[in-house]
């Protein structure tokens, strides 16, 4: 049976991204990952085949079995008249054209969930580079196209379509399986996967693209391809809950680093109102899950941190507290960045003297960042200092948003000189 709407294209493209990376996610998992282009291609297909039915005879009372019963049904079109295909895997599969055994393609809740997992180690495999990993997440887990990839790295779609093949390639030659994750490859494997979902959040949350929705679904991607790994018992280790309790603070406050037109409002500017109270109480959930055990990640740490800027009082204790859980996360794995971020809060706990003399030290004169935070750090000591690093960063700022802001510290500092 069938709904009286005709008009399936609202519908098709949210379905394309939930149900395509499940469908792949099971064809994948059930022939591997050197058959994941004609897994591609059958629920590519299945969704020409929605658009070409549902447009004429209306949308199905269940859309998503309508799918999955096309999709079966394509699968075994496919084994059959495919006689390549089907030698290859006949031994494996247990499929002979010649009785009327038929090929069962496992669409429940709980083997898309393995697939899904499976598909999560399989893709975030060390043997391609990091951008590698997270397109092919993108894409295979996440259901992204070409485009929206490319919009989320700032490139061409030729790009993200090379770097896409290539990986699938390098997979295939080094005959990568797709099967559930034993406890020592969980081991040895789960800081690389935690490390490409820490980097896909991130490109969500920092990204220099302006496009906020397309960011907000990068990070929601990151929050649920990271909630798999906590649904299945092996993979529930505290970084993962020490991950998940980071994004859910930063995303916490996502909406107000924005304001209405889209420009950039600092940290101390900030609208706490517009502060997401429910995510802030999931991000404490998961860091207390994640206390247990005796290893300290970056993940426990950032955590931390990104706790203490949900709390909105500015007190010596709070940026004391940040500060030391800097000093332990440069320890732990030095970063440029952390160590930068670092000196804001030496300059609330320590003042600005002292941040401004670390922060030289670093000299990190590619990055508007350094000459930002400069800026802000010499407003009210020099002035004219602070005006010359404000336009060392504009001419480094790649986003209108970033220059925008700038600009509008510039003529903060102007104003109190005037």
């Amino acid at each position: 049976m069938t709904t009286n709407d005709t008009s399936p294209s609202p519908l098709l493209p949210h379905l394309f991204r939930t149900e395509y990376r499940n469908i792949v996610g099971v064809l994948c998992y059930r022939f591997g990952i050197e058959h994941v282009e004609v897994a591609e291609d059958i629920v590519s297909d299945t969704f020409l085949s929605a658009t070409e039915h549902w447009g004429t005879e209306g949308i199905p009372e269940n859309p998503v079995g309508w799918l999955y019963t096309v999709a079966k049904n394509k699968t075994r079109n496919h084994l059959k008249r495919n006689a390549l295909f089907e030698k290859k895997l006949a031994a494996e599969i247990r499929y002979s054209a010649e009785t009327s055994e038929e090929i069962e393609i496992d669409l429940s809740i709980k083997n898309i969930a393995d697939s899904q997992l499976a598909m999560i180690f399989a893709v975030c495999n060390p043997i391609i580079s990091a951008e590698s990993q997270i397109s092919l997440a993108l894409n295979l887990l996440c259901g992204f196209g070409i485009q929206e990839i490319a919009d989320a790295f700032l490139t061409s779609k030729t790009v993200v379509y090379k770097r896409l093949n290539r990986a699938k390639e390098k997979l295939k030659e080094a005959n990568i399986r797709i099967e559930q994750p034993t406890l020592s490859e969980i081991n040895s494997r789960l800081d690389t996967v935690l490390t490409t979902l820490y980097l896909l959040f991130s490109e969500g949350y920092y990204s220099q693209n302006e496009n906020t929705t397309l960011r907000k679904d990068l990070c929601a991607e990151a929050m649920r391809l990271n909630s798999l790994l906590l649904d299945n018992p092996t993979t529930n280790k505290p970084a993962v809950n020490a991950l998940l309790s980071l994004m859910c603070f930063h995303s916490s406050r996502f909406d107000a680093r924005l304001d209405e037109i889209g420009q950039i409002v600092l940290y101390e500017d900030q609208d706490e109102t517009r502060w997401n109270q429910e995510l802030i109480g999931l991000g404490k959930d998961f860091l207390i899950k994640a206390s247990t055990g005796n290893e300290v990640s970056k993940y426990h740490l950032e955590a931390g941190i990104a706790f203490w800027h949900t709390q909105k009082e500015d007190t010596q204790h709070k940026w004391e507290s940040i500060l030391q859980l800097y000093n332990n996360l440069l320890i732990l794995e030095y970063s440029p960045i952390a160590a930068l971020n670092r000196t804001f809060a030496v300059s609330k706990s320590r003042g600005k003297e002292q941040a401004i003399a670390e922060a030289e030290k670093l000299q990190l004169t590619d990055n508007h960042f350094y000459f930002s935070l400069l800026g802000h750090l010499y407003s009210g000591l020099n002035d004219a200092k602070a005006l010359q690093h404000f336009e060392t960063a504009l001419a480094l700022a790649a986003t209108d948003s970033e220059k925008a802001l700038i600009k509008r510290n510039m003529e903060r500092v102007t104003a109190r000189r005037d």
